[in-house]
């Protein structure tokens, strides 16, 4: 109980940060939907999820090996200087790289004309991000949890400031939602890196550099299989047909703005999202301190069920209250969380809650495959994954548009889920207890399917909504501590503590 309050801790620190600058940064969703029609955030979603691709590839894994060779606090100065020169010199060359395909790349983001500058501060944000991934990995292995909290808000802070002033005061367009977002980016990479300085004293090492490649290449197609899974399927929705989109969502729609409206619904599912990664972030450094102890697989197992409670509770809320939430309206901007022109994308934001959700489970399973250094599954994994993800994307997305894409998130993300399960238990059983944790799933959606499709007589939609949602969560209470056995030869426990 003593690690699992440890877990806890670091969490709802990077928790209280990640849902501090999620929500700052929440605020430029009502404000690029009110100053931006659909078809202008359809651009700005699609340069920002190449940027999620352009990442993993400027990083190439470099973050999880700094986190799992520089808990040995002696080599930690060594491996921090052999990897951020590597990265450096990396992203480089795949600067000049990249500046040579921009003439084919460009036009495929709708970077033309008058946007055609923003490509030069896509790849700026990159490179600066890939400067900052080590140093923030150190602040969260020495658990210096506030100032990585600190820098991350002052980040946001810095971004939301320069978009409201660029585009309100300044009258500019979309691309001041990029120079905003380089400008903030400096700023947090040149603080990180000056509270990391000491740690270039230590020498650099080909030795260390090998082992960290070796560790951390194979999260290169693992992270461009994971962008594939999350992005991708706004460029499936930029290809749908005309005559497609006209019988989805009437004429007078673009691609464009059938994937902005669609990123817009996308941001709902930040409060699942927001758990995920506060999760993440803690999960990594708290299951390698603990992979020695005599109780981890039962601690493991204990955490996964904590894990999928709190995701049951955030999937109800959002899932029952989501026409809602869109609704309250933002001090000072005048305009709703998500302007009303988007909120025909709406349904798909249950699909996309529970493919977050079992993002989480593929999250949980891989400290198996840390622990053994088995991350060489992991492409493998992903890979399969991204293979779903296409698929089901080309045969769902020209029929059934944005719900085909939502449905093909969580297609990935459960197979991914099995896939990792598969491998982890390999290596290194744990006793997660499934049978309990997918009663939670089943229990959850539906009683958000019959808060969506049932209203009580005399008690209206939102009256019957809050209903379930405390029915959900005296449901979740029970499945966290009942425990039951049917007497045989022994006993036979069902849900397996």
């Amino acid at each position: 109980m003593k690690q699992l309050k440890e877990l806890a801790s670091d969490s709802l620190i990077y928790g209280i940060s990640s849902f501090a600058a999620r929500f700052i940064n929440y605020i430029l969703v009502p404000f690029y939907t009110a100053y931006f029609n659909p078809g202008q955030y359809g651009i700005i979603s699609l340069v920002f999820v190449t940027m999620v691709f352009l990442n993993v590839i400027f990083t190439f894994g470099m973050e999880s090996a700094y986190l799992r060779y520089a808990a040995d606090r002696d080599k930690a100065s060594s491996v921090f200087r052999s990897i951020q020169i590597t990265v450096f010199l990396v992203g480089l060359m795949l600067g000049i790289v990249m500046s040579l395909v921009r003439p084919l790349l460009a036009p495929l983001l709708s970077l033309h004309g008058g946007y055609s500058h923003i490509y030069w501060l896509m790849l700026g944000i990159v490179m600066l991000d890939a400067i900052g991934a080590a140093p923030f990995a150190e602040l969260r292995l020495v658990r210096r949890s506030w100032l990585f909290a600190t820098i991350k808000l002052v980040n946001v802070v810095v971004n939301v400031a320069l978009n409201l002033y660029l585009v309100i005061v300044l009258k500019w367009g979309i691309e001041a939602v990029f120079i905003s977002n380089l400008i903030a980016s400096a700023v947090a990479t040149i603080w990180v890196s000056l509270a990391t300085i000491k740690l270039w004293n230590g020498a650099f090492s080909k030795e260390i550099l090998k082992t960290a490649l070796t560790f951390g290449l194979p999260y290169l197609p693992t992270g461009i299989g994971y962008a594939i899974n999350e992005v991708l399927d706004r460029f499936f929705l930029k290809q749908m047909p005309a005559a497609s989109i006209a019988h989805l969502y009437g004429p007078g729609m673009t691609p464009d703005a059938v994937i902005g409206v669609y990123s817009a619904c996308y941001k709902l599912a930040v409060f699942m999202l927001l758990f995920i990664q506060m999760f993440r972030m803690a999960w990594q450094p708290f299951f390698l301190r603990h992979a020695d102890d005599p109780d981890a697989k039962k601690l493991f197992s204990g955490a996964f069920l904590y894990f999928n409670i709190i995701a049951g509770f955030l999937f109800l809320f959002v899932g029952l209250f989501a026409r809602e939430i869109v609704q309250i309206q933002v001090p000072l901007l005048h305009a709703s969380i998500i302007n009303k022109r988007y909120w025909m994308g709406l349904f798909v934001v249950p699909w996309l809650m529970m493919s977050y959700w079992f993002q989480g489970w593929y999250v949980n399973f891989t400290a198996g495959i840390f622990i053994k250094e088995r991350t060489r599954v992991l492409p493998l994994v992903t890979l399969c994954g991204a293979a779903v993800t296409i698929i089901a994307n080309l045969v769902l997305v020209p029929r059934i548009g944005m719900l085909g894409a939502a449905i093909a998130t969580l297609a990935s993300y459960v197979s991914m889920a099995i896939l990792i399960y598969y491998y982890s238990q390999k290596y290194y059983p744990v006793p997660y207890r499934l049978v309990r944790s997918v009663i939670i799933i089943v229990f959850t959606v539906v009683l958000v399917i019959l808060g969506n499709e049932i209203i009580l007589p005399h008690v209206g939609i939102t009256t019957t909504r809050f209903l379930l949602m405390l029915l959900g969560t005296g449901g979740l209470l029970f499945l966290l501590f009942y425990r039951t056995s049917i007497a045989a030869k022994g006993s036979f426990r069902i849900f397996r503590k």
